[in-house]
């Protein structure tokens, strides 16, 4: 079984998390996606943070990433930000 070894995401300053209604967690925003060296998908959230969204089924099972109308339909919405939930900084 091969590990999978990922860098660590960018972890800057987080102003731009929200915290929805009733909800404890904070919440980015969607505002990009980008290729990292391997080929998978990042995304890029408004509070500078990222995130890898690998479609690697069946433990990942996101074939949205893979088609550029779906990454664009994404750009905006809501995304619960672990880095954030953290206070990484």
């Amino acid at each position: 079984m091969q590990k999978n070894v990922e860098r660590t995401s960018v972890t800057n300053a987080s102003p731009d998390c929200e915290r929805t209604a009733g909800d404890a967690r904070p919440v980015s925003r969607v505002s990009g996606f980008h290729q990292d060296e391997q080929g998978h998908w990042v995304v890029e959230l408004t509070c500078g943070h990222t995130q890898h969204l690998r479609h690697q089924p069946p433990w990942q099972a996101r074939p949205w990433v893979l088609e550029a109308a779906e990454r664009e339909q994404r750009i905006g919405q809501t995304f619960a930000c672990g880095w954030c939930a953290q206070g990484a900084d």
